[in-house]
């Protein structure tokens, strides 16, 4: 089972109002870096921008599994607040409940979600496998997605994930256009006690190269073409109208998995059906 280690940090990214749902889609332009007294983009959620607004980067809770308690709210209904995944399969195998989250570094909204679904992540019960998959959707997504999995391969994607995010959207010391390269992002990477060019190397190893095959084939059963989601156990899409609701939903589907585990319940109800 993988879980959202301890070492991983929240970045400080401010959520403003009662965040509404945002996503970024694979066919969107690259996101944009402005300056600091430039507006963000229109259709993009807000985030920080270097200078006095910049958020500091705060010490995420250690990952203490919390207990099984039942989920809050209404329960979410299939077609509506989640895809059923005809065949779904989680993505490491193995699992007792997975939950993925899809996500993107040059994704502004995946870095104001961040910090939210880390502090989720840190307090699932111990039955509950967190696993953050970097989306290769192609063009400034690749490299990026390549340098998390390289940075997985050689033991440095928890301690660097945060400041990944940082150094795209807040401190902007990373590109987006042009796209970054390999020797670029080792050099980022060597902050976090890895050699460089070892780095640059292994992004372009057959390691790195089939999880981003792995990762792609995911995607693509799943029916992911936009960040972030989340999928649990490989069978369901959440598809909620927030980041917060994502997360209620994602504890019913972790909630009906385990009681369809149990023998309680079934694991799929029919579209249009409530999960308890």
């Amino acid at each position: 089972m993988t879980a959202r280690p301890a070492t991983f940090h929240r970045l400080g990214l401010a959520l403003a109002g009662a965040l509404a749902l945002a996503a970024c889609s694979q066919e969107a332009p690259a996101p944009a870096t402005p300056a600091a007294t430039d507006a963000a983009p229109a259709g993009t959620a807000d985030t920080a921008t270097p200078g006095t607004n910049a958020p500091a980067v705060a010490e995420a809770p250690a990952r203490t599994p919390g207990p099984v308690v039942p989920p809050t709210g209404p329960a979410p209904v299939a077609g509506q607040d989640y895809i059923v995944i005809p065949g779904g399969t989680q993505f490491t195998p193995g699992n007792d409940i997975e939950v993925v989250e899809v996500f993107g570094y040059t994704c502004p909204h995946c870095a104001t979600f961040e910090p939210l679904v880390s502090s989720w992540a840190a307090k699932l019960p111990a039955d509950v496998g967190f696993e953050p998959v970097a989306a290769a959707f192609g063009g400034y997504w690749e490299p990026y997605a390549k340098a998390f999995y390289a940075a997985q391969a050689m033991g440095v994607a928890e301690r660097s994930h945060d400041a990944m995010f940082r150094a795209v959207h807040v401190d902007r010391s990373l590109p987006v256009q042009p796209l970054p390269t390999d020797e670029q992002l080792g050099q980022f990477y060597a902050q976090f006690g890895v050699d460089p060019k070892q780095f640059a190397s292994t992004m372009s190893s057959f390691a790195v190269k089939a999880k981003m095959n792995q990762a792609g084939q995911f995607l693509q059963r799943s029916g992911v073409d936009s960040t972030p989601v989340l999928i649990v156990d490989g069978k369901y899409r959440v598809t909620g109208r927030s980041h917060e609701e994502n997360l209620r939903i994602a504890e019913h589907l972790v909630a009906m998995e385990r009681a369809a585990d149990a023998g309680a319940a079934p694991s799929a109800p029919a579209d249009g059906a409530s999960a308890d």
